[in-house]
């Protein structure tokens, strides 16, 4: 089926929606905007992506890409999810989806608390930022892998992916965004701003 003109794709399945938000709600365009307008650190590569299609009426997405001191790289994706009726599992009407994937050097990845570690990258963050939040959860997964044989790359390298969801409270989202940019730089150890950093994370 083609799409009336003026209707975005992306509502797709959500039909109830077709004549009501053919223009963008103003509580989703306020929150893009907040979240446009943060200043990131300069290290930190930032590309704006199309949007998961199926998981809300509207969405925005934007991935990141850093490279740490110790050249462990950081990726990245940001997603704001809007339904303007609301969702019972989010608790409101705006949805924060993070995900990070860093690589690690082998003696970081051998604490048994890094998952934890990793998880309170991202909760002081948020919590550094004064965010306002609710309904905050996610995985953090450590991941091992080792090459053999005739194939290219290193003998062994270690990965932490952090995949996490909140519900802001309201349209500003700039808080939310300065802490996933600092999620981005801690997880490859980048120092405060005007900081110089002397040997490797902890």
């Amino acid at each position: 089926m083609v799409p009336r003109p003026g209707v975005p794709p992306s509502l797709g399945r959500f039909a109830r929606h077709t004549v009501s938000c053919v223009t963008e709600p103003e509580i989703f365009r306020r929150a893009v905007g907040t979240l446009k307008s943060v200043r990131h650190r300069p290290e930190i590569e930032l590309t704006e992506v199309r949007p998961p299609q199926r998981l809300a009426p509207w969405a925005y997405a934007l991935t990141a890409e850093v490279t740490g001191p110790s050249d462990e790289l950081s990726t990245g994706r940001l997603v704001l999810l809007h339904d303007p009726d609301g969702d019972e599992a989010w608790g409101g009407v705006l949805r924060v989806v993070a995900y990070v994937r860093v690589e690690l050097d082998h003696e970081l990845a051998s604490d048994p608390l890094l998952p934890e570690v990793g998880w309170s990258w991202l909760t002081e963050a948020l919590e550094q930022s004064a965010a306002r939040f609710t309904a905050l959860g996610g995985t953090v997964t450590q991941t091992s892998s080792a090459r053999f044989g005739d194939i290219a790359g290193p003998a062994r390298t270690d990965d932490l992916e952090l995949r996490a969801s909140w519900t802001a409270l309201d349209g500003e989202l700039a808080e939310h965004g300065t802490a996933f940019y600092e999620l981005m730089a801690t997880a490859v150890g980048l120092p405060p701003v005007g900081v110089t950093l002397f040997g490797q994370r902890s």
